[in-house]
């Protein structure tokens, strides 16, 4: 079995303006290797989110190529997108806005299951069993299940987004900005959780971030991105020990004056 889980080889992506044409990733390639947490940081606009959702198959690059466990992403067949499900999911920044707000919690947990089912619809006594294993999982109580996602506060919604996300067992997770919109001291909790379920089952995880405390607490290899490109990589505490770019200089350099002032 390949150690590579996903790999990005030449990725361009632009978006059309009113000004004209806007580059939000141009030759960008890198490898995911099984059970790493690849961190990728950068100021706003460097192209982080575009590169995650060119990873989980939600944006089309206009080149290069993106494979999973060896198989080039898919973005028509209803089978290719079933499997891609299967093995690679995506947790979102604002875990509000990510879950529906008419459905129960057990209904958003129960959706991927029945989704991914493809002979015959499993048995309510097992889907019950798999929803209680993922809230436990998440580190929820059992009660959660029929509350909606307003009832819940910022943290136990992310909980939930992640429990949803792993609910298929994939072998890559994609994280953009998960914590960013939760308070400190939640932030924690969660990236401790993602360590804990990393080390669990064995998940290679695709870390979007822009806060760098949150990145030396996660990551074990860096990618640091600056207008579309890959201007830095390697493994994560050299990086931020020893930055070689300019630009990666310039991020350590303002976090150190945010923690001063």
């Amino acid at each position: 079995m390949s150690a590579v889980v996903l790999k990005v080889a030449n990725l361009h992506v632009s978006y059309q303006r009113s000004g004209g044409s806007f580059v939000a990733l141009e030759d960008v390639g890198f490898e995911l290797i099984r059970g790493q947490t690849l961190a990728v940081v950068g100021e706003s606009g460097s192209g982080k989110s575009t590169l995650a959702y060119a990873c989980a198959g939600l944006l089309a690059p206009e080149r290069g190529s993106v494979e999973l466990l060896g198989r080039p992403l898919a973005r028509r067949r209803a089978k290719d997108l079933k499997w891609q499900a299967q093995h690679l999911q995506m947790v979102f920044q604002d875990p509000l806005s990510s879950l529906n707000p008419r459905q129960t919690i057990a209904r958003s947990l129960a959706e991927p299951l029945l989704s991914a089912a493809r002979d015959a619809r499993p048995a309510a006594g097992e889907i019950s069993k798999r929803l209680a294993s993922l809230i436990a999982q998440v580190g929820l109580r059992p009660d959660i299940a029929n509350r909606y996602p307003h009832e819940l506060s910022g943290g136990q919604c992310q909980r939930v987004a992640i429990a949803r996300a792993l609910a298929n067992r994939p072998e890559v997770l994609i994280c953009d900005e998960p914590v960013s919109a939760l308070d400190i001291s939640v932030q924690a909790q969660v990236i401790n959780l993602l360590l804990d379920l990393q080390q669990k089952l064995e998940l290679s995880i695709l870390f979007i971030a822009h806060d760098l405390g949150v990145v030396r607490r996660i990551a074990s290899q860096l990618i640091v991105m600056h207008k579309g490109r890959i201007v830095e990589r390697g493994p994560a505490r050299q990086i931020l020990s020893e930055p070689q770019h300019p630009y990666t200089q310039n991020l350590l350099a303002s976090e150190a004056r945010l923690d001063f002032g």
